[in-house]
């Protein structure tokens, strides 16, 4: 198919916009929240316990378990999936069951009030899949309805997409959460539950927008023959031995994993950790969050400038990892409300624009014009998933053993250090990589 056609990735950056709602109310904000404070006895000097299926867990530490739990999923299936998707042409179909298995997870999240825990662990989990889960595909079609030289810009304005609707959505929740009284709401847990509804129903609604538009299979549909899932392994398996022979993408595979341990794990927790060590009110924190989305759309615009015009991206990778290493630091020496705000504007200024220029990196350096794109991806988001659950199960690990939160932000440093050392190698070799890139194309 032609690429750079503006419709179509206009549509595709849709899909951020339809799909981030959740990633801001759900696991950066209200829910996080929400979750706190219902498991919550309200006493500083305790430690919060919560019973799951007769098992004790420190409240915070089961969120983390949980979502642990969601990403092994996500990476045990995604690459069997993409690959069938590849195989089959039928990317865009696994891109819908997994959109509409999250946004009906989320829905379901409208009847978790506290007293049905499980409930509301199981709706939480099956939201991380299906949001995850959508995104194997999503990421695929970057490489092939975007050149390699404006993959950087659209991957970028994927992410600014996202941050701009999933803050006119947080608006809209943040009307009921503290202005209930307007719509004569008395009950105290309805203005929440009401925006985890409304974030299920704005994912289905605009995810229909890159659902029209956005091509079946962009690549070569290939014959639907023999056994689908030995199929999918053998596609996987053929796209392993490529991997295997691309040291470049070997080595920035290696560095993704450790640095990704570290990104989505900060995002992930961040508001229980301004609930729980600062004891910052809902409000505080919600209004914090969504200053950081705000900052995070110049943030992504400005790594992608950076790397497009300037120095590169392996460079402005280094850099961007840097500054994570030293927030990581700071937030375990953060002791007040204004050092956390302050904190946060940094986070959020690197957050988008690492996650965006990762996924454009990436996209660059595989083998342009394979059919199996899907199944490269595959290799990426997996590589993403497994770091995040190392990520978020070290991290309620150590605090149910340290009984301290504080610790396990501090281990999430020893991560990003680790993925700037893998950087340090990938950009030894990044420019003949690169060369051979484009005499491939």
């Amino acid at each position: 198919m032609h690429k750079d056609n503006k419709k179509v990735t206009r549509a595709w950056a849709f899909y951020d916009w339809a799909n981030s709602a959740y990633n801001l109310v759900i696991t950066s904000t209200i829910f996080p929240a929400y979750y706190t404070v219902i498991t919550s006895d309200k006493d500083s000097n305790t430690i919060d316990y919560v019973d799951f299926f007769g098992f004790k867990f420190i409240n915070s530490a089961l969120y983390s378990y949980a979502l642990a739990f969601a990403f092994l999923v996500i990476a045990l299936i995604s690459p069997i999936l993409s690959s069938i998707a590849d195989s089959r042409g039928n990317k865009k179909t696994f891109m819908k069951i997994f959109t509409y298995m999250g946004a009906v997870a989320c829905c379901g999240l409208y009847l978790f009030k506290g007293s049905n825990l499980e409930l509301g662990i199981i709706c939480m989990i099956f939201a991380a899949i299906g949001f995850w889960g959508s995104l194997v595909f999503y990421n695929a079609y970057l490489p092939e309805i975007a050149s390699i030289e404006k993959q950087d810009s659209v991957s970028a304005k994927g992410f600014t997409y996202g941050y701009i609707g999933s803050i006119v959505l947080q608006i809209i929740c943040f009307v009921f959460v503290f202005k209930p009284e307007w719509f004569g709401i008395v009950e105290d847990t309805m203005p929440f539950r009401l925006s985890f509804l409304l974030v299920g129903v704005w994912w289905i609604v605009f995810a229909q927008i890159p659902f029209k538009t956005l091509p079946d299979n962009p690549g070569k549909i290939k014959a639907a023959q023999g056994r689908i899932f030995a199929d999918g392994f053998k596609e996987l398996r053929k796209v392993w031995l490529i991997v295997k022979e691309l040291r470049y993408l070997k080595l920035f595979l290696g560095a993704f994993f450790f640095y990704a341990m570290g990104v989505q794990t900060v995002m992930l927790v961040a508001t229980i950790f301004g609930e729980k060590e600062l004891e910052l009110s809902t409000e505080k924190l919600i209004a914090t969050i969504l200053i950081l989305q705000l900052v995070a759309i110049p943030g992504a615009m400005l790594m992608s400038y950076l790397s497009s015009k300037k120095f590169g991206n392996i460079p402005v990778l280094m850099g961007v990892v840097c500054i994570w290493i030293l927030a990581c630091l700071s937030a375990y020496f953060v002791k007040s409300e204004m050092e956390f705000y302050l904190l946060a504007a940094v986070i959020g200024l690197i957050m988008g624009g690492i996650q965006s220029l990762s996924r454009s990196t990436y996209s660059k350096i595989i083998p342009p014009n394979h059919p199996d794109q899907t199944s490269f991806f595959s290799f990426y988001d997996v590589t993403e998933k497994v770091a995040l659950v190392i990520g978020m199960f070290s991290f309620a690990f150590i605090e149910e053993v340290s009984e301290n939160m504080r610790n396990s932000v501090l281990v999430l440093a020893i991560f990003f250090i680790l993925g700037l050392v893998f950087l340090t190698f990938v950009n030894s070799i990044a420019p003949q990589a690169l060369k051979v890139q484009k005499q491939k194309a």
